[in-house]
């Protein structure tokens, strides 16, 4: 690992959590490193174009560059590009927001967001971050990872965002198998307060999983039965179709840790 590399990374990443602004003796104490060192960095940083430095508190700050490079992520990610049809036709099917979702680290990256056909004003949530155990796309993601690699993010910790966020890590083991069995996960009103979500995992050529796709929307429209039930199986159609463009086998050949 190359140090100053690694340090550069942190930098960035304390500027996305930590912002709007920070300065270099906060930068230096978060990171534990000395301010001539983050001073060094965060000016090739803003040569770069990846930081910028405010005029009036002379603090730094996410530079504008940075969004030309999550714009080329997400144009070269294949799980996005093929997944724009399929969204819009399930928000039109079911009449709801839908999200595309990929595992990063302990959170889930949404690259895709296709709006609710109908309603009020709508945010673009595109590269919004959520605790993977939070949400129904990363339930439905981390039920179909290999063993280790589910245990492993089980072990982790758990966020807490709403007073049903999924804590314990036995029930949500055994919430993980049932979500594999029937083939999607539900969230409800566990990463924000009257939001609802159903997802189910969609997977690559080669059997893995590669991200998730699913509805979301308001918990008293969402999860009332009967429409329950027929929203997930939309949602769990849908990610089979993705899957098979994406060149998927059948779900018995997928791999899987069960």
């Amino acid at each position: 690992m190359v140090q100053s590399v690694h340090r550069a990374v942190q930098i960035l990443r304390e500027l996305a959590s930590g912002g709007p602004r920070l300065g270099v003796t906060e930068l230096a104490e978060r990171l534990g490193v000395a301010k001539p060192t983050v001073h060094a960095l965060l000016r090739t940083l803003e040569i770069e174009g990846l930081v910028s430095q405010d005029r009036d508190s002379s603090k730094y700050q996410l530079g504008p560059d940075l969004v030309q490079l999550g714009n080329a992520y997400l144009d070269t990610q294949e799980l996005r590009t093929r997944s724009l049809t399929w969204a819009d036709t399930l928000a039109n099917r079911t009449k709801e927001a839908v999200w595309v979702g990929v595992l990063t680290g302990d959170h889930v990256l949404i690259v895709h967001h296709a709006f609710r056909p109908e309603g009020a004003v709508q945010i673009l949530e595109v590269g919004a971050s959520i605790p993977w155990n939070t949400c129904a796309l990363g339930k439905a993601i981390v039920a179909s990872l290999p063993a280790d690699e589910r245990d492993r993010l089980l072990a982790g910790e758990l966020a807490v965002l709403t007073g049903t966020s999924m804590t314990d890590r036995e029930e949500l083991d055994r919430h993980l198998q049932d979500v594999f069995k029937a083939g999607y996960a539900v969230e409800d009103q566990e990463s924000a307060i009257g939001d609802a979500g159903i997802a189910s995992p969609v997977h690559d050529r080669s059997g893995q999983v590669v991200g998730a796709i699913g509805i979301i929307g308001p918990v008293e429209r969402m999860l009332a039965e009967p429409v329950r039930q027929e929203l997930a199986v939309a949602v769990r159609e849908t990610a089979r179709n993705l899957s098979r463009d994406l060149g998927a086998p059948r779900r018995g050949a997928i791999t899987t840790g069960s």
